[in-house]
């Protein structure tokens, strides 16, 4: 009996400890409303872009078209903007049902180590915009968003780790075949945000 007691104390030590270190209000339905974002905006980039074709094809030319990049960057502020409004709704409110603090040693953890690749990735796809590098802005979002999920995953869910190197393999490829971006932006912020969205509400 005293053996079972102290292996529930050890557990409610764990688990408090855990807590303290892992920011785990996050919520999974976030990561899927926020690839939903993400595929609604790769539609109306793609209407705007692909206006005279059908189906997706390879982009022998890079969109130079000072209007349409406003546009898209238009959209793509959107999303990101909804998308973080999202999640810190929806995990503001799984705190409250938890009795957590939303804001804590390991929410300033998570912030801090994934907004520095953030903050840089941003400001060097505005330079990119600057000096009209087109061609590479959806592997560099990719890329650098991957590298915040990697960094940020030591303050939260191990899941979000792999989503991370998955964001950065796919921004890889997106660098190798520059004409299919819009594809691999689809299927990185959208559709791998749905699945691991899932898998993580699920857990």
């Amino acid at each position: 009996m005293k053996e079972h007691e102290a292996l529930a104390e050890l557990s409610s030590i764990r688990s408090l400890m855990e807590r303290s270190a892992k920011f785990i209000s996050l919520h999974g339905l976030s990561g899927v409303l926020a690839g939903i974002y993400a595929l609604i905006g790769a539609y109306c980039g793609y209407r705007m872009v692909y206006q005279a074709g059908t189906h997706l094809m390879y982009r022998q030319y890079y969109v130079n078209d000072q209007t349409v990049i406003v546009k898209l960057s238009l959209i793509a502020l959107v999303v990101l903007f909804c998308s973080i409004g999202t999640a810190i709704i929806l995990s503001t409110k799984k705190a409250k049902q938890k009795k957590q603090p939303i804001w804590n040693a390991a929410s300033k953890g998570l912030l801090i180590y994934a907004g520095i690749p953030l903050l840089t990735g941003g400001l060097l796809i505005l330079i990119f915009l600057y000096r009209g590098y087109f061609g590479i802005i959806a592997p560099a979002c990719l890329i650098f968003y991957g590298l915040a999920l990697v960094s940020g995953s030591h303050y939260t869910f191990k899941d979000i780790r792999w989503l991370g190197l998955s964001e950065i393999a796919l921004g890889l490829l997106a660098a190798w075949m520059p004409g299919y971006g819009l594809l691999f932006w689809s299927a990185g912020f959208g559709v791998l945000h749905i699945v691991y969205g899932l898998i993580m509400y699920y857990k």
